[in-house]
């Protein structure tokens, strides 16, 4: 059962996650996490500098989960700073704009910083954001579903604006890293003799998978908006 509810701020925590938005300036990330984290979408956006954080708390198989979303400046000035950011993650949205073909361009180049500094075994979604502007695509949709399947990536276009898919983008993010965490939480209390699901009620743990940890096979997701 997955709940994507806003959450009570006083409940216990289970699990913190931590996810990056990563991709190119103007692509839209500040706009999806604001989306998602609360509800909001502004048309006087201003370029992220630095590294922003936003919480929010949902509620996956009746345990209560904290995602703590960083929003990474695009800007290449920034990303020496961003870069150290990546260490602890569990999740990553890599971001492109349908609209500017040279956002999509960039991609591999931000897969291939993103491998070298998170765990390798992070779990990763590419997103089209601003699917509302179809009249302006420059990216088609098999294009993006192609790169995707050759990296093992979940894939899904976005509009912060409408709010298409920006849920469904991150559940399929937590969700994937909580059925890892708590399969190797399991297997852990289960070496321990002790194999009742619930001796993990009431921690509060950020779990970062360890380097033995294996993912199970990705099936890419391509949603049109």
């Amino acid at each position: 059962m997955t709940s994507g509810g806003y959450g009570d701020s006083s409940a216990k925590i289970d699990y913190v996650f931590k996810v990056v938005l990563i991709g190119d300036s103007a692509v839209g990330k500040s706009q999806i996490l604001a989306r998602y984290a609360r509800d909001e979408f502004s048309l006087d956006s201003k370029a992220t500098i630095g590294v922003e954080f936003q919480t929010r708390t949902l509620v996956i198989d009746h345990k209560s989960v904290k995602a703590q979303i960083w929003d990474t400046a695009g800007q290449e000035r920034y990303r020496a700073v961003t870069s150290a950011y990546y260490r602890g993650a569990v999740g990553a949205m890599l971001v492109y704009d349908i609209t500017r073909r040279q956002t999509f361009d960039h991609i591999p180049r931000w897969l291939e910083e993103l491998r070298a500094h998170a765990d390798k075994n992070i779990v990763i979604i590419l997103i089209g954001n601003k699917s509302d502007l179809e009249d302006q695509r420059a990216v088609s949709t098999e294009d993006a579903k192609e790169f995707a399947e050759k990296e093992g990536l979940f894939f899904l276009e976005t509009s912060a604006l409408n709010a298409t898919n920006v849920e469904s983008a991150f559940l399929t993010v937590l969700t994937e890293i909580f059925n890892i965490v708590n399969k190797k939480s399991l297997a852990a209390a289960e070496d321990e003799g002790n194999s009742n699901p619930g001796s993990l009620a009431g921690r509060k743990i950020n779990i970062v998978p360890g380097p033995a940890q294996e993912i199970p096979p990705k099936s890419s997701m391509c949603c049109k908006s």
